[in-house]
């Protein structure tokens, strides 16, 4: 679904990424794991069109995205991808279902469907009862969950994560981490995650290791 080949990017003088080639099947899990400075952050940003490659391609769902620029990048970011970071990015003056809305009525839809889709998506994840609340009434795992039904608000293809549950405690990131896979399994959603946890990289479907910009496994 998703593939990538040839990808180079340097800062300056200094590369960080030397030529990689990736492949993401649809409804699949792929964590991506490595020292800090690797470059797995890197791609992870030029994957989802957050950053661009010095050299390369990347094509998803059979579109080169590699070539999309101003309006009709944003527009293909906001309806076919989705993210989740550490710290969750919520607006702190909005409630959940403000927070999660946002994606959708960027992309488009009217408020009303937005809003009973995101009480929907809430409710799912299990926070039926925290519509109204705002980050600073959630806990952490709560919090993260507003970010993933944020990611999930457009029905994306895929889903990019940096380091999602890095700001977690044990049991919330367990309970984030079994929240993916039923993602992927009652919805056939995709996940590419950035992570050092070991415990989600050995439950992924596949688990990427990179050293020095390179993907060595």
């Amino acid at each position: 679904m998703l593939i990538a080949k040839n990808i180079y990017k340097s800062y300056g003088d200094l590369p960080i990424l030397k030529g990689i080639d990736l492949e993401i099947n649809q409804q699949e899990v792929v964590c991506i794991t490595g020292a800090s400075g690797a470059g797995k952050t890197t791609l992870l940003q030029i994957l989802g069109t957050l950053d661009k490659a010095d050299k390369g391609e990347i094509s998803l769902d059979n579109q080169d995205i590699s070539r999309l620029k101003g309006k009709k990048l944003a527009r293909f970011r906001n309806t076919k991808l989705g993210f989740i970071f550490q710290f969750h990015q919520l607006l702190p003056e909005f409630t959940a279902v403000e927070n999660v809305i946002l994606p959708a009525l960027l992309g488009g839809m009217n408020k009303t469907d937005a809003i009973l889709k995101a009480k929907q998506t809430l409710d799912f994840l299990g926070l039926s009862s925290r519509f109204e609340h705002k980050p600073a009434q959630l806990s952490g795992g709560e919090q993260q969950r507003v970010a993933v039904a944020r990611a999930m608000i457009n029905d994306p293809l895929i889903i990019f994560a940096d380091e999602p549950s890095g700001n977690l405690d044990s049991q919330n990131s367990d309970e984030l981490h079994n929240l993916f896979f039923q993602l992927k399994e009652e919805k056939k959603q995709t996940f590419v995650i950035v992570t050092h946890n070991a415990a989600l990289a050995n439950m992924a479907d596949r688990k990427l290791v990179m050293k020095d910009g390179l993907i060595v496994n």
